[in-house]
């Protein structure tokens, strides 16, 4: 055999090799260190990173989910607003909202009744968890005071103060509610 055609494929073989343990082993364990080290909630996983289905009255709702809040299958619905299943939707889920709470005379915030892009968004808007209080303070047997306390405890900010909105993470309030009331049957 050629001595220069060894010598390429001794190279290639190398670099191949060189390669795969740079960026197939060296790399995410770099990455996964510096994962624990910085952001282990976030690096190991938490409950109130993805968004959950609640259909209790007992339990704040969060935004509707194309995907059914799995991970596996992020997905949104990607509907216009022209779309009659868009409509139809969301006329759905407005009636659910006033048949569980038929003396809230409030208007539904948009992001109770619209899914998020991923499918998997834990937070509504401040706005849309003060709608909900009176519901859950009334399943729960709590003033609406503490409810409402609970909620403005659980409102984040802008990220870095400038990059969306405030919001609050359903699963987080949920679980505080449990912690304060216990878990209902």
């Amino acid at each position: 055999m050629n001595q220069d055609l060894l010598a390429s494929l001794r190279a290639a073989v190398v670099a191949v090799l060189a390669f795969t343990v740079l960026t197939g082993i060296l790399y995410p364990l770099v990455v996964m260190g510096i994962g624990q080290a910085a952001f282990s909630h976030q690096a190991n996983g938490a409950p109130e990173l993805i968004g959950q289905t609640f259909t209790e009255s007992k339990y704040f709702w969060g935004r509707p989910s194309a995907a059914g809040y799995n991970a596996m299958t992020s997905t949104g619905t990607n509907y216009g607003q022209a779309n009659p299943a868009l409509r139809e939707a969301v006329a759905a889920r407005v009636k659910a909202l006033h048949d569980a709470d038929p003396g809230n005379p409030e208007s539904v915030p948009i992001d109770l009744v619209t899914s998020s892009a991923s499918g998997l968004d834990p937070d509504i808007s401040p706005a849309a968890a003060y709608y909900q209080a009176k519901r859950v303070a009334k399943a729960r047997g709590l003033p609406v005071a503490t409810v409402r306390s609970l909620i403005a405890s659980g409102i984040e900010g802008r990220t870095f103060g400038v990059l969306g909105e405030p919001r609050v993470n359903v699963v987080a309030l949920n679980r505080a509610l449990d912690a304060t009331t216990g878990a209902p049957r």
